[in-house]
């Protein structure tokens, strides 16, 4: 099955910022003017022959680039919950991640030591949820998707470390596909 995997435009926090909304509250950001002019370039462009279904994060930032998708191709949407962003705070305490743990996150490279339940989510279970998701549609009989998601899912699918805003990712995603670890070059999960 092939996927194209493409990471939303950018986003504009600051609506998110003034109303002093943190941790998953902040995922309700739009994109920015810049973000939407991405999806759009991006919307006419892409090819989409063969494609059958565009699955979205459910992030706004990831859902208006979804939509853009979907005015210019007519192609059918769907919101898939598990192609979200890792989670820095699996503990749900509704608190603005703090850079503690994504520190900590960076430092065990994604994998917690020995005997230790961190707050973050691992890199083992973000692609356990991810492989979820497209296992799903490949056991379906889809055969070219478009995925409109995050940075760290996309990194996980491609290993690259520098994930560009609206651009395209072609995956030739199979059964027993191997997801990457740690990715160096990067910044973000």
């Amino acid at each position: 099955m092939q996927l194209l995997l493409i990471r939303h435009g950018q986003a504009n926090y600051a609506a998110c910022d003034t109303r002093g909304m943190v941790g998953p509250a902040r995922d309700f950001a739009p994109l920015s003017d810049a973000g939407r002019r991405q999806a759009d370039k991006l919307a006419a462009g892409l090819d989409v022959s063969d494609v059958e279904m565009i699955l979205s994060s459910p992030y706004t930032r990831a859902l208006e680039t979804a939509a853009a998708l979907c005015r210019h191709t007519g192609l059918p949407l769907r919101v898939e919950v598990d192609l979200r962003e890792w989670q820095p705070d699996t503990t749900c305490s509704g608190v603005q991640p703090s850079q503690a743990l994504y520190a900590d996150f960076c430092r065990c490279r994604g994998i917690p030591p020995d005997g230790r339940t961190p707050a973050w989510e691992s890199i083992p279970a973000m692609n356990a949820r991810v492989q979820r998701v497209f296992d799903a549609y490949l056991a379906q009989g889809y055969q070219r998707l478009i995925a409109v998601t995050h940075g760290g899912v996309i990194r996980r699918l491609t290993g690259l470390g520098r994930v560009a805003h609206c651009q395209p990712y072609a995956v030739d995603y199979r059964e027993g596909f191997a997801f990457f670890g740690w990715v160096e070059g990067s910044n973000r999960a």
